[in-house]
């Protein structure tokens, strides 16, 4: 009975394994002796998991070899017949299909990744901005993303040898955004420049979040600390974070989706490191037309230099700053009549006191002032 459970648990310690039904034996040579058979039992069955895995992996990457490569060349020949092209609507059709092949080598890129192949794309360095957009090309339902740069300048990139496998990243993770939210919900992407020399990737949907075992069990995979057998990742197999997580491991950047987004979903950033960062001339190799442009910088307020009434202008040529004056304000009516002040025009100060007895008329009568326009100056 107990062999049986410790099976179960060396697939998942949600399965206890049963001590000893007699509490007599504990501490005995006979219950040392069941221990070690246990120890060998497990070992055992460890050692056939990961033969078993290794010949499925095999496997399954020469599948995904051939399948690439097939993929690959009718992505060239799609290219030249879109170029050769006149009629629109037979072009739109190749563009549909264009699409379903890259969503095709997708899921296989995926998968020869989970089995130790390489991505099967050589990029030369990449704009940020490129790159993330690429990425969204490859998925159904990509005009629900939204991208949006933050970046300081236009000539920030991605290494060659780094481009391919973070851009295999933001795909998994932006199709995991899509396929957790809704239909008619958008998935918000900002790029993002701290001041460490890094660059981020931040993914934020409207989705229903994770629990918090399955946050657990993303964190473990996408550290890329060790290896995942294909059996533990379901029926069928979750590939993408296995993915991610090889590529972390074998590049050296930083993938996590423990925060919660804006919207109560899931927020995931890819964090690129300042050894995978590079400056690329924007105008030797210029941004793709479909990539968003940096937000241009907050222009800091000017202060406008005031000078009293009796201040001297500057002369002309002089070389100084030009000076604004304060408006003159007008005095009041008091001020006017103050001793010493210019008393006001006759028209004027009739005007003005009959308002003022309409006024208190009308509110001694309890209904508003009409004050007629002939009665105005």
């Amino acid at each position: 009975m107990r062999l049986p459970s410790l099976a179960l648990h060396l697939r998942s310690t949600h399965y206890p394994v049963p001590g000893l039904m007699d509490t007599g034996l504990v501490g005995t040579e006979f219950a040392a002796f069941l221990d070690s058979v246990q120890e060998l039992f497990a070992r055992a069955v460890l050692e056939e998991r990961h033969r078993v895995d290794a010949a499925a992996r095999a496997a399954l990457r020469g599948a995904c070899m051939e399948i690439q490569a097939k993929s690959y060349q009718m992505q060239t020949d799609l290219d030249f017949l879109q170029q050769a092209c006149e009629d629109e609507e037979t072009l739109k059709n190749y563009f549909r299909l264009d699409h379903l092949n890259e969503q095709l080598a997708r899921l296989v890129q995926k998968a020869a990744i989970v089995t130790g192949s390489w991505p099967g794309l050589v990029r030369p360095d990449t704009h940020l901005p490129d790159l993330v957009t690429g990425a969204t090309s490859r998925l159904h339902g990509f005009e629900r993303i939204h991208v949006h740069s933050k970046l300081r300048t236009d000539t920030v990139g991605v290494v060659g040898r780094a481009a391919e496998p973070i851009a295999v990243v933001c795909t998994e993770l932006l199709a995991n955004a899509l396929e957790s939210s809704r239909a008619d919900l958008s998935v918000e992407v900002t790029l993002l420049q701290p001041d460490n020399g890094a660059v981020c990737i931040q993914i934020d949907d409207a989705g229903k979040g994770m629990t918090a075992e399955e946050a657990n069990r993303a964190a473990q995979l996408l550290a890329g600390r060790q290896q995942v057998l294909l059996t533990e990742l379901g029926d069928p197999p979750a590939l993408g974070f296995a993915a991610i997580g090889q590529l972390v491991a074998d590049h050296g950047f930083q993938v996590t989706v423990d925060q919660v987004s804006t919207y109560s979903g899931v927020r995931a950033v890819i964090t690129i490191p300042p050894a995978l960062v590079t400056s690329i001339n924007p105008h030797t190799d210029p941004l793709s037309a479909m990539s968003p442009r940096p937000a241009p910088a907050p222009r800091a307020p000017r202060r406008a230099i005031t000078t009293s009434d009796d201040s001297p202008a500057a002369s002309p040529g002089s070389g100084a700053l030009p000076q604004r004056y304060r408006r003159r304000r007008e005095p009041t009516l008091e001020e006017r009549t103050a001793p010493g002040g210019h008393p006001p025009e006759p028209e004027q100060a009739r005007s003005t006191w009959d308002a003022f007895e309409q006024g208190i008329a009308a509110g001694r009568a309890g209904t508003p002032s009409d004050i007629r326009n002939e009665d105005r100056t």
